[in-house]
């Protein structure tokens, strides 16, 4: 479970940034956080579903 979530928040984050960063430093830093909570729930969904 660890793993997917670990998998998740990079993934999550990354897009987020690379979401945000066409309008400002801020924004990709803000919307890298919320990139980075979907995707702790994304991997422990999958973790749980898949997995578990």
């Amino acid at each position: 479970m660890k793993l997917c979530i670990f998998i998740g928040v990079n993934v999550g984050g990354m897009v987020g940034w690379w979401l945000g960063e066409h309008i400002g430093i801020m924004t990709a830093f803000l919307v890298s956080g919320v990139g980075s909570v979907l995707g702790v729930y994304g991997g422990w969904r999958v973790a749980r579903e898949y997995l578990g």
